[in-house]
């Protein structure tokens, strides 16, 4: 049974000419930008005034200079773009980065789904690399977490999802060889075997759906009252997010009739749904105010989108 680190498998990102930054448990800066304009601007790639990008990353804990100093690096990591109005910088979502994030967010809400799909067919990535590629060997299995593979044996990892171009773009490694392929599992009699399934911790991945379920469970009622506004509105929304996502790297992604009895995987995603869909109107609210402050004439067209929106596939505009 394999043991992970959230953050070793949350690596950057690189989609065509954007590197989006790296995912981390409990957030950054950069991160916590990056869901904000994708959660309130993703459809119209709305102009936003950098001051009130800082004033909403304060209100999650960042500091005014790691605030600045996210955008300046989202901005070369190409992930947003800037315009100068007078004395005042506005940023928005460059258009890869907007297409990335729309089919991210697709893939997001709609992976519990998608693992009753299975085809019963597994992915294998068989790997080797001389001692001397060290950085090498951690960059991979970092960029494999990432693909959804984990090792079932050394240099042998496995992943039931179906190969990708994302896997292709394992071929530019600089050393060592690879192979890859797909293939049935077979029981072999008087042969010890061992199930891929075990390959992953189920244990520890339980752990953190647990302490998903009972988190946002407390919250639930507060949301469905309308008790939860302003910044605690805009907080919990984000990081709901910030946190559900996670799943869709950790989970095995397989039907629930071969997972353990009692996998939270369903129970989570109803939180989920319930906490994301919940706050839209009132953490839209806060953002609008907040914005205004900055703003003088027309307000950019910011608007939050549901489950079902990205599920449906969001259409950016150009």
């Amino acid at each position: 049974m394999t043991s992970f680190d959230v953050e070793e498998i949350l690596p950057d990102v690189a989609v065509g000419p954007v590197r989006f930054p790296r995912r981390q448990a409990g957030g950054s800066p950069q991160g916590l930008a990056v869901t904000l304009l994708a959660d309130y601007s993703l459809r119209s790639r709305a102009w936003l005034p950098s001051a009130a990008i800082v004033a909403l990353l304060a209100e999650s804990g960042a500091t005014d200079g790691g605030a600045r100093t996210a955008i300046s690096r989202l901005a070369r990591r190409g992930v947003i773009e800037s315009s100068r109005r007078g004395r005042h910088t506005f940023y928005r979502l460059t258009g890869p980065a907007t297409t990335a994030l729309a089919l991210g967010g697709r893939g997001v809400v709609g992976f519990a789904a998608a693992a009753e799909s299975w085809d019963g067919c597994w992915s294998l990535i068989a790997f080797s690399m001389p001692q001397e590629g060290e950085s090498e060997r951690r960059s991979l299995r970092s960029r494999l977490r990432w693909l959804g593979y984990v090792p079932l044996y050394d240099g042998l990892w496995v992943s039931p999802r179906g190969l990708s171009a994302k896997v292709e773009a394992l071929g530019d490694l600089s050393l060592g060889t690879m192979t890859v392929f797909r293939a049935h599992r077979l029981d072999v009699d008087g042969m010890a075997s061992r199930d891929p399934l075990d390959a992953w911790d189920l244990a520890g991945i339980g752990e953190h759906y647990d302490a998903f379920v009972r988190r946002w469970s407390r919250l639930l009622p507060r949301v469905r009252s309308g008790d939860l506004t302003g910044t605690e509105a805009l907080r919990a929304r984000t990081e709901v997010m910030d946190e559900y996502r996670t799943f869709v790297v950790l989970d095995p992604r397989l039907p629930m009739r071969l997972m353990p009895a009692g996998w939270l995987r369903g129970r989570a995603r109803e939180l989920f749904v319930a906490v994301y869909d919940g706050l839209a109107e009132p953490a839209l609210r806060h953002v609008l105010r907040t914005v205004a402050r900055f703003v003088d004439g027309p307000q950019p067209d910011i608007g939050a989108h549901t489950v079902a929106e990205l599920l449906d596939g969001l259409v950016p505009a150009s």
